[in-house]
């Protein structure tokens, strides 16, 4: 079977699309799958990690304990993996590379989102820092601990350069080596995601509303405007739905034809043509970009600074606070397994740091309560 799936590559995919039986292979050698290429092998490894099971119960923007219906870590993942998976069929790129890179990107984040990745950061600045692109990599090059013959997951060459190298507005970077198409599609998959399903929990968090959005956000006032041109008499979860529904698709409409553009104007013909180029490949147009701009500085504004959000925030990055100087002060306080690895670290404070990492807000705050409560 492994053999027919490369052969569909062949025929299928675009001569510039990664594909299974060039990979460059993983770092300790292991036998082929018989029924599965390199990369569906890599996006089975993440999927039965530990670490993707924890970001179910970590924060997206509101603490998972809030709602159910609010985005998590995980769901946020999953609409990333879907967006990249629909993108990279269109233009021909390698599916099972887009879902791998997109269901590992995040599997380094914090508890507590970006507010107690910026927190660690700070407790950490002495030590090497923190940012949860870096973690990824090094939960799936070390710290799952799954396999008797290597450390990590031993995932593909592919697949561990598209998480080292996926960007965000926090971390915005263009590698000067290898980057594959398929990773600059999780890339623009993942902003395409967070900006719609934030604006959606925002609006249905009642934080954010409807007529302050159309008076100051562009894309939304076109959504609307279409979608109230074509149906009466909403309710509001209807008219959120379709909402969602129009920027998401209208969005991937605008990277395809973009990055269909840009590949004929820049002649790529093969992966050392993209290697070449000196700018993504795969982009939005400039007025999209600029409406996405308008709507992410808005998201900031009205959102993500509101004192509801705010205050769950810093709950999370007191909590982690907290737990660092408590394992930093009494290591005696951390599980049998890291005060193991605290005895081969040069670096005590990075393990005090991945067991922090890892946890899900709800374990996190267990462990506060225990210790501190």
């Amino acid at each position: 079977m492994r053999e027919y799936f490369q052969d569909l590559e062949d025929q299928i995919l675009a001569p510039y699309a990664l594909k299974s039986n060039t990979s460059l292979g993983r770092q300790y050698p292991e036998p082929h799958c018989p029924h599965r290429t390199i990369f569906q092998r890599d996006r089975d490894r993440i999927i039965h990690a530990k670490a993707f099971r924890r970001l179910k119960h970590k924060t997206q923007v509101f603490i998972a304990t809030e709602s159910d219906h609010y985005r998590s870590r995980l769901t946020h993942t999953l609409e990333v993996a879907q967006i990249s998976r629909h993108i990279a069929r269109i233009l021909r790129l390698n599916e099972d590379v887009c879902e791998g890179i997109a269901l590992a990107h995040d599997l380094g984040h914090t508890p507590f989102g970006h507010a107690g990745e910026r927190e660690l950061n700070h407790l950490m600045k002495d030590f090497g820092g923190f940012e949860h692109n870096r973690q990824s990599r090094r939960i799936v090059d070390e710290l799952e601990n799954k396999y008797p013959l290597f450390p990590g997951l031993n995932l593909s060459f592919e697949i561990r350069e598209g998480l080292i190298k996926h960007s965000t507005p926090e971390t915005p970077h263009f590698p000067k080596t290898f980057i594959s198409l398929e990773a600059q599609v999780v890339n623009l998959a993942d902003e395409i995601a967070y900006n719609n399903h934030d604006l959606d929990d925002g609006l249905s968090s009642h934080i954010l509303d409807i007529d302050d959005l159309r008076k100051n956000v562009t894309l939304f006032k076109e959504a609307l405007e279409s979608i109230q041109s074509r149906h009466t008499n909403l309710s509001l979860d209807h008219l959120r739905t379709l909402i969602h529904s129009y920027l998401v698709s209208a969005q991937i409409d605008c990277v395809v034809s973009t990055s269909l553009t840009n590949i004929r104007t820049a002649h790529i013909q093969t992966i050392a043509d993209i290697q070449a180029l000196k700018k993504p490949t795969i982009s939005l147009n400039t007025e999209m970009i600029q409406k996405n701009k308008e709507l992410r500085q808005y998201l900031f504004k009205q959102f993500y600074s509101h004192p509801n959000v705010y205050r769950m925030s810093k709950k999370g990055q007191l909590l982690i606070r907290h737990l660092f100087t408590a394992f930093t002060n009494d290591r005696q306080l951390l599980p049998a397994k890291y005060r193991e690895k605290l005895q081969k670290a040069e670096i005590k404070e990075r393990v005090i740091c991945d067991y922090i990492a890892g946890m899900t807000d709800t374990f996190a705050q267990r462990e506060y309560d225990i210790i501190l409560g």
